[in-house]
């Protein structure tokens, strides 16, 4: 015998669960089907374990897709500030980390459980530890074959996320689902992921790992202004988790390693004031003694400010400012926080999304080819993707 269901979720994760919720409080049916031992995995392990649950301003240039519209629907009607009026309701504290960027002050178990309890609250069915064998569409409904039940449904909502690390459950199991039903899938790369540089330039910055700089990071015309870290592998922190959604593999990122200055009026004014002091003194008012030392290195120069030529100012200049550096590749899945491409958003509704090739069938979240810069955006993408399916489903 099948269980008959109105709604089926996949995914019971941050899109997923608020979908639930927001069908559920239209009195669906909903089933919640996960093959995870436990729900929000991707919630409880982000922003640090304090969930960086949303940002203050909300914009569609901090979404990166093909369809570059696509977002502006579902963001505009569940913004921000409902969910944060939703948090703040259920005594949940939280705080401003910079740049709009809100974390859960004590756990990120505090956005998990808000979802969950109110999940519970109104009757959602949450079936984990379930794996789908088969979808399938036949006489006005869904099958849904799992190694423990048969499933029927009306409507079928996709929220299994992308392919970012795969130790929390991530799979390709969306975009076959998109497949089967014919839709296009945008190719996928990891995003918000750590750097990583070939051994030649790791030998030459064994002393750096560990090291972090405020810098200025660009590629393509597109630049982020945060922290990065060196590691052992390569290049990590904010700025390098942002820019990496914009780089490919063969392009050069340029570093400014003092962004707050005006390198050419700073450098001459320690020359006039400073004159015997020398370079890497005056580096390390500004960087740390390892990174200090390294651009010295760099520039072959580490003697008294005085004995400096045009030429060497500029070179000294450009090291600073315009470090050309060429990544080799992504770190990849196991540690980028969302993935880059996914289903073709051409064929889905923005306003209900509703795939344009089957009816009764919704993509959410991670799957489709939306995908935020770092600090809340992705998550706000799951609230309203989610709020908006689940308006309708």
């Amino acid at each position: 015998m099948k269980q008959r269901c109105e709604v089926i979720i996949l995914g019971a994760g941050a899109a997923g669960m608020m979908c639930a919720v927001t069908a559920a409080a239209r009195g669906r049916k909903v089933t919640l089907i996960d093959h995870a031992n436990k729900v929000g995995k991707k919630i409880l392990m982000s922003g640090g374990g304090r969930c960086n649950f949303t940002n203050y301003s909300i914009e569609p240039e901090n979404y990166l897709s093909i369809n570059s519209h696509f977002c502006i629907s579902a963001l505009s009607r569940y913004n921000q500030w409902q969910f944060i009026e939703w948090v703040e309701s259920a005594g949940i504290e939280y705080y401003d980390k910079g740049q709009g960027q809100l974390f859960c002050r004590h756990s990120s178990k505090d956005i998990r459980d808000l979802l969950v309890n109110q999940c519970r609250k109104l009757g959602v069915q949450i079936k984990l530890k379930t794996h789908v064998e088969a979808v399938e569409f036949d006489h006005n409904m869904f099958s849904i074959t799992t190694s423990l039940t048969k499933y029927q449904c009306d409507s079928l909502v996709i929220a299994t996320g992308g392919l970012s690390i795969p130790t929390m459950g991530a799979s390709g199991f969306g975009y076959d689902v998109a497949i089967q039903f014919k839709h296009k899938i945008v190719p996928c790369v990891p995003a918000l992921s750590p750097l990583l540089m070939d051994q030649k330039w790791l030998h030459k910055t064994a002393k750096l790992p560990g090291n972090s700089v405020m810098a200025k990071v660009t590629c393509d015309n597109q630049s982020f202004e945060d922290s990065i870290l060196f590691t052992h592998k390569g290049l990590s922190g904010p700025a390098i988790l942002q820019i990496s959604s914009y780089w490919q593999p063969g392009k050069a990122l340029y570093l400014d390693l003092v962004p707050q200055l005006d390198a050419l009026e700073w450098l001459e004014i320690n020359i006039k004031a400073r004159p015997e002091i020398q370079l890497t003194t005056l580096l390390k008012t500004q960087l740390s003694q390892a990174v200090a030392d390294y651009l010295a290195d760099l520039i072959g120069f580490n003697a008294k400010l005085k004995q400096m030529d045009h030429a060497l100012r500029d070179k000294v200049i450009k090291q600073l400012t315009q470090w050309q550096i060429y990544p080799i590749d992504y770190e990849g899945y196991r540690v980028a926080e969302v993935t880059k491409g996914g289903i073709d958003t051409d064929e889905i509704s923005s306003k209900t999304f509703e795939s344009q090739r089957q009816q009764g069938l919704y993509f959410i979240g991670e799957v489709l080819d939306v995908t935020g810069h770092l600090g809340g955006y992705n998550f706000q993408w799951a609230w309203a993707s989610g709020h908006a399916a689940g308006s309708v489903v």
